[in-house]
């Protein structure tokens, strides 16, 4: 399977090359990392949890940085296993980074992902939509850690997220202002678009910087943050989020 995606970022190459290559930063960004190994500079196992359809999987990814052309392209190869699932994975990447007039960058990534065992037995369009979910949800969080509140954020080790019970309160509203201690905040729809999503009533109050959904389970709050240029990549993180 053969995976092709494109994103804009504000930030200038150096500064997204800088975040490529530092493991424990990307490893944050991707959706279902429970954690990373970094045996050198160009090598790292990942562990991470991944559910298609009624499986769940849990690979231990190891990952290699096999070019460089800083700070212009990256090339990676990697390949994993899951012995409960009898499943096993191989890929190789290779990410382009273009600078723009504006100073933005454009990020490209191809990915080449072989899937073998039970989890290769789905058909091509279950794994591309799970491929698209996921890197809708790298995306928005790899533009938060490259926005001017996420470079500001000192935690890089990814967070295990409690996924709330369906009787739990969910709320939207409008906030300026970082979450508060302990909460997992994670990086815009336009008003109303979080609320049309989960069914819920909620008036905009103006012009939006930035999304809030507060995920209230029991004793702890879950604040999930996103700035409001990127309604729709929020809106697809949300549907997986709340399956």
């Amino acid at each position: 399977m053969e995976i092709e995606k494109t994103l804009v970022t504000a930030a200038p190459p150096a500064r997204v090359w800088e975040l490529l290559l530092d493991p424990n930063v990307m490893g944050a960004c991707v959706p279902g990392m429970e954690s990373i190994e970094v045996l050198s500079d160009v090598e790292y196992i990942a562990h991470m949890a991944v559910k298609i359809a009624f499986i769940n999987a849990r690979f231990r990814l190891h990952t290699k940085i096999v070019e460089t052309r800083a700070p212009h392209y990256l090339r990676t190869e990697g390949t994993g296993e899951d012995a409960s699932v009898a499943s096993s994975l191989r890929q190789s990447s290779e990410i382009f980074l273009t600078g723009q007039e504006d100073g933005s960058t454009q990020l490209r990534i191809r990915v080449q992902v072989d899937v073998l065992g039970r989890l290769g037995t789905f058909g091509l369009s279950v794994m591309k939509t799970k491929a698209d979910r996921m890197w809708d949800e790298f995306g928005a969080n790899l533009l938060a850690r490259l926005s001017p509140q996420g470079q500001s954020q000192t935690q890089s080790q990814p967070q295990a997220v409690a996924k709330p019970q369906p009787s739990s309160p969910v709320r939207s509203q409008s906030c300026t202002a970082p979450a508060a201690n302990g909460h997992a905040v994670l990086p815009s729809p336009a008003p109303g678009l979080v609320a049309r999503l989960l069914g819920r009533g909620g008036a905009a109050r103006g012009p939006l910087s930035d999304i809030c959904v507060e995920l209230r389970r029991r004793d702890e709050t879950i604040v999930v943050r996103w700035p409001a240029a990127q309604g729709e990549q929020c809106a697809a993180w949300l549907r997986e989020y709340l399956r």
